[in-house]
């Protein structure tokens, strides 16, 4: 039985009991690169639900690997385009071959304030990011800070 303590009303846990902050895991946030002709995100928005495949660059495949239901993120068109459109968030991830991982995805929203790659580069939360020090990286692992700068 664990043991709760109270000061001032306000309950003291016991070391035995979970600490919500510590215990619980934080939300994570990833970019995924796509060429609008292979598939755009108004094919995304008409399909509602996909499999996100044919990533073989091995840190994104790891990525991908590592993600849980509930993940959200950024759908960014790539070549001529290169701006942040949409939003997506994963319903499953099958990871039981690690080289090619299953990862359902679902549909999110348009961005209001579409995002260039130019716009991406030149605010400073992006600076450390893969995303501009690795361009040729599919699955982008973004910040918190970073998530809430595309929904601005």
């Amino acid at each position: 039985m664990r043991k709760s303590y109270h000061i001032s009303g306000n309950p003291i846990r016991s070391s035995l009991t979970p600490v919500p902050s510590l215990t619980m895991k934080r939300m994570a946030y990833f970019l995924f690169k796509t060429e609008p002709g292979v598939y755009s995100f108004d094919d995304f928005l008409r399909d509602k639900e996909t499999n996100w495949d044919g990533v073989t660059n091995p840190t994104a495949v790891k990525n991908l690997r590592e993600m849980k239901p509930g993940t959200k993120w950024i759908f960014y068109h790539t070549g001529d385009e290169r701006t942040a459109v949409g939003t997506g968030s994963v319903v499953s991830v099958d990871a039981s071959d690690p080289k090619v991982p299953v990862v359902l995805v679902k549909a999110g929203q348009r961005l209001k304030h579409p995002k260039t790659l130019d716009e991406i580069k030149a605010d400073p939360v992006f600076a450390d990011s893969p995303l501009v020090k690795i361009g040729r990286l599919s699955v982008v692992p973004l910040t918190e800070k970073q998530w809430d700068w595309f929904l601005k």
